[in-house]
């Protein structure tokens, strides 16, 4: 459905309307960028659908595909997907029922248990990403040059954030 005008801009318009411009681009930014994550997560899920992943179990795999050994701790794994440990923990029972990963104990942490990616995950990974790639990332209609922009202009607060 399209609407017949910005929803932004409106919430901007009244935001003005009741607060004044200071707090508008603050707003507006920040819902821009949560609509667009709606956008971009709804385009990249069904673009991933063919394989059986959502975006975060794809964001997943591919940090096991790209590790040394093809295995992390699930901690770890929450750590650098800035997940909680209960996603993390259903992102890999979910990978784990397709086949993808595996669970299996840490050789010196026995309190510890690794997700492992498989042969079929690792297939399925360079498929997706194929795929991925070939659609750029859902990101139509924007160009490189814009992407790159988003990209520095985010910097900031991802680097405020740690």
């Amino acid at each position: 459905m399209t609407l017949p005008f910005d929803p932004i801009d409106e919430a901007a318009r009244q935001w003005r309307s009741r607060w004044g411009d200071a707090p508008v681009p603050a707003m507006a930014a920040v819902t821009s960028v949560m609509r667009v994550e709606q956008i971009l997560m709804a385009r990249l899920n069904a673009l991933l659908r063919p394989f059986d992943l959502t975006f975060p179990r794809y964001e997943a795999l591919m940090l096991l595909h790209f590790t040394r050994k093809g295995a992390l701790p699930l901690g770890k794994m929450g750590d650098r997907l800035q997940v909680h440990r209960t996603s993390v923990t259903n992102i890999v029972d979910a990978l784990e029922r397709t086949g993808l990963v595996r669970r299996t104990a840490h050789a010196r942490d026995r309190r510890s248990t690794l997700a492992e990616i498989t042969d079929r995950g690792r297939e399925v990974a360079e498929a997706a990403t194929a795929v991925l790639n070939a659609e750029r990332f859902a990101t139509a209609p924007l160009g490189d040059g814009q992407l790159d922009s988003i990209t520095d202009l985010l910097r900031a607060l991802r680097e405020d954030a740690g």
